[in-house]
């Protein structure tokens, strides 16, 4: 008895402590997170359907079949119940074909890779992991931040990630969506907030010691806020170039925000094609890449000609 009091104290302390949790995965801030939440909670739910009849059953038929319970029915020479089979056929059956059907048209409708449908033009953002902060380069404005992603309120965004260290994964849980981030690689997430705060992104894969600190802070701002943030980013006094770059990558934690006025062109080509050599067989080396008459390379990676475009 005393055993079971607790076990109910334990239960009970823990859900007081998980009721002060922010549980940000169901309190979503952007279309695409609020589609996520809404597709844990049907699948859960399905889930349920089977579970918790189960778990009722069993402590029903423990009590009812109890060895001091004289009257319950007993019939050894049963054989079978075609309503009982009905059930437990039935009921599965249906609910992996409901599942089936939410699993293929979510596997598409939430693919990472597939461009928000917006009125609003999309805003492109470069995001590379180093060891271990988070830089952001804005293509379209030449400019550059560590460790703040700042993003339009109701503007769908483009990302282009890749990593210039360990792989890691790339995650704001109020906006949904995570994506690997791999060296010499380039992953697509397109997101969008809908809602103005400022939102916790995380590195979701252990990426090394600086892994528990390896955060960022994304500013979801109205569109004059935005112009405000982009205009105090261009008074910055650094540049980002091959030399800051190469002090900016060395292995550092809880690194401050910081930002960059302007952008050397082709950075983040440059810094995913540091990584052309893992893979020798299928490259050239870039000094020998080819180039059309608009100065766009045209050798062996069509995706990255593609991107300069």
């Amino acid at each position: 008895m005393k055993r079971t009091i607790g076990y109910c104290l334990v239960y009970l302390a823990t859900s007081f402590l998980l009721a002060g949790c922010n549980l940000i995965i169901f309190n979503p801030k952007g279309a695409v997170a609020r589609d996520e939440r809404d597709l844990i909670i049907l699948a859960t739910g399905l889930m349920l359907l089977v579970v918790v009849p189960v778990i009722v059953m069993t402590f029903v038929f423990a009590y009812r079949y109890r060895a001091t319970n004289k009257k319950a029915r007993y019939s050894p020479r049963w054989a079978s119940s075609h309503k009982i089979e009905a059930v437990v056929w039935g009921v599965p059956f249906v609910i992996i074909c409901l599942l089936g059907w939410v699993t293929w048209v979510t596997t598409h409708t939430l693919d990472p890779y597939r461009p928000l449908d917006s009125d609003v033009p999309h805003m492109n953002v470069q995001v590379v992991a180093t060891d271990w902060k988070w830089l952001f380069i804005y293509p379209d404005l030449g400019i550059a931040s560590v460790n703040e992603l700042a993003m339009p309120v109701n503007t769908p965004v483009s990302f282009t990630v890749t990593s210039d260290a360990a792989m890691t994964s790339f995650f704001i849980p109020a906006l949904g969506g995570q994506i690997y981030a791999m060296a010499g690689m380039q992953t697509k997430l397109h997101l969008i907030a809908n809602e103005v705060g400022e939102f916790r992104g995380i590195a979701a894969n252990y990426n090394g010691e600086g892994f528990s600190d390896m955060h960022f802070s994304t500013l979801s701002l109205n569109p004059s806020d935005f112009e405000q943030w982009v205009a105090k980013v261009r008074k910055a006094p650094q540049r980002l170039d091959q030399a800051s770059y190469a002090a900016l990558a060395k292995p550092s934690t809880r690194h401050p925000v910081s930002y960059y006025s302007q952008v050397q062109e082709r950075m983040f080509l440059d810094i995913v094609d540091k990584y052309e050599g893992m893979n020798k067989a299928n490259r050239t080396p870039r000094s020998q890449a080819q180039r059309d008459g608009t100065g766009v390379r045209t050798d062996h990676q069509p995706g990255l000609a593609a991107e300069e475009r």
